[in-house]
């Protein structure tokens, strides 16, 4: 890590994703190892590995995922996590680091699932007045057609 740290450069706004995942043909029944499950930090504009954490085997990646993160510098940089690592935890982490997040946010927190639902609804219908916000919606022509996204 200190070699990734002395030849990458991370910078400000850079994208870092999270994500966990299990190393195929890493189990072995007749020892009893279960298969092994890492969590990974991969910085995108550097296009490299920042850092892994393997996951222990009585836990999940959860637990991981704030140990990895507090081994990296993500000041100023914004984090992305999958919708199961979508925790208070993890977002504290981040904003400990000075970093920004992005999480995927799924029915697996229903409860705060549909607040966004419904809070998302509620800015539609003042048509975001008053609402800081920015739009984009971008063209892009493929497969014979044009498609138009907005977010």
């Amino acid at each position: 890590m200190k070699w990734v740290e002395a030849t990458f450069g991370v910078t400000r706004g850079q994208v870092i994703s999270v994500d966990g995942k299990t190393v195929r043909g890493s189990r072995d029944r007749f020892q009893g190892q279960d298969a092994i499950h890492l969590v990974s930090a991969f910085a995108h504009q550097s296009g490299i590995l920042l850092g892994q954490r393997k996951v222990d085997d009585k836990s999940n990646e959860i637990t991981a995922v704030p140990e990895l993160l507090k081994t990296l510098f993500i000041k100023g940089c914004v984090v992305t996590v999958d919708a199961l690592n979508c925790q208070k935890d993890i977002a504290q982490t981040i904003v400990d680091g000075g970093g920004d997040y992005v999480f995927a946010l799924k029915g697996n927190h229903p409860l705060l699932h549909q607040e966004v639902i419904d809070w998302f609804a509620w800015a539609q219908d003042r048509q975001f007045g008053d609402i800081d916000h920015t739009y984009c919606e971008p063209a892009n022509k493929g497969h014979g057609r044009i498609e138009m996204r907005r977010s």
